[in-house]
């Protein structure tokens, strides 16, 4: 019988042990393709070009392929949802964590991962048919699709993930550290703001990173509402294009072995380096958060 259980136990392990190397297996070779792929654009255009070119014109000639516009209108859009859903989610999650009852709790959580599960295809049609035009009336704007109706689906679909992974973070904060407060006399709210909030801000930091994340990597719905216009961006009321829609609007457009198609790739590989940084900017502040509670 124990024979048993420890080859079950060891069947388990090498199951486990496996997926985690067909994940890094397929990890290596999509890095692989993207690189191999994109790289071959940079014997025609330098990097310095490439990254600080102020025009994206991949079909004139000549071509011009320069993706400034592309970066800024990723990281505008980004930044407008993070303004957003960073303390909407917070907040969120310091009421779920700190102030709830079990079964408003309950009922706020699972409301909450439920917007996880809604695709993005179905928060950009609600932003053409919706959001859009009613922006485009308050406003009165030429057109409703721009960075601020981008903006706030983004937010809307970031928060969830900040409030999950920074209700975590406040509800591991040790109690000590609360009764500790509370002992000398501090409030319930200022045990929050000056003890529990401070102690859980690591978890929080990385919470807003994945959720900056989320946005940054979102195709669908930009490419649906974020305007289309490959310019850098000066007002939340102007279109953008961010790098995910360029690739998903002109890679069936490009000719195969062509510079666009290159360049598509090296875009690609841009926003892979930065979607990586924020992964392991995150998973810094999670191991350090995890080493302090």
């Amino acid at each position: 019988m124990k024979g048993k259980q420890l080859l079950k136990e060891k069947v388990i392990k090498n199951i486990f042990l496996l997926s985690s190397l067909t994940s890094i297996f397929f990890l290596i070779g999509i890095t692989i393709i993207l690189f191999k792929e994109g790289l071959p654009l940079f014997q025609e255009i330098n990097l310095k070009e490439f990254l600080w070119g102020k025009s994206w014109y991949p079909t004139y000639e000549p071509a011009e392929f320069g993706i400034l516009p592309l970066i800024l209108g990723s990281l505008w859009i980004t930044l407008g949802a993070l303004i957003i859903a960073v303390p909407l989610g917070v907040s969120t999650a310091i009421y779920i964590s700190e102030m709830a009852n079990p079964k408003v709790r309950d009922f706020l959580k699972s409301s909450i991962e439920l917007l996880t599960g809604i695709p993005s295809v179905i928060y950009g049609f609600l932003g053409m048919v919706l959001l859009g035009p009613w922006l485009q009336k308050l406003f009165n704007l030429p057109v409703g699709l721009c960075s601020l109706t981008a903006s706030l689906l983004l937010a809307l679909m970031a928060i969830p993930t900040i409030t999950s992974l920074s209700e975590e973070a406040l509800f591991s904060v040790p109690k000590d550290y609360k009764e500790a407060s509370y002992a000398l006399g501090a409030t319930r709210w200022e045990t929050i703001i000056k003890v529990t909030v401070p102690a859980a801000l690591s978890g929080i930091g990385s919470a807003v990173i994945l959720g900056m994340g989320r946005a940054i990597g979102e195709t669908m719905t930009v490419l649906m509402v974020a305007g289309g216009a490959a310019v850098i961006p000066r007002s939340f009321l102007q279109p953008v294009r961010p790098m995910t829609a360029t690739i998903a609007l002109e890679m069936g457009e490009a000719v195969v072995g062509s510079h666009h198609y290159y360049a598509l790739f090296a875009i690609a590989c841009v926003l892979f380096v930065l979607s990586l940084t924020l992964n392991l900017t995150a998973d810094y502040f999670l191991i350090k958060f995890r080493r302090t509670s």
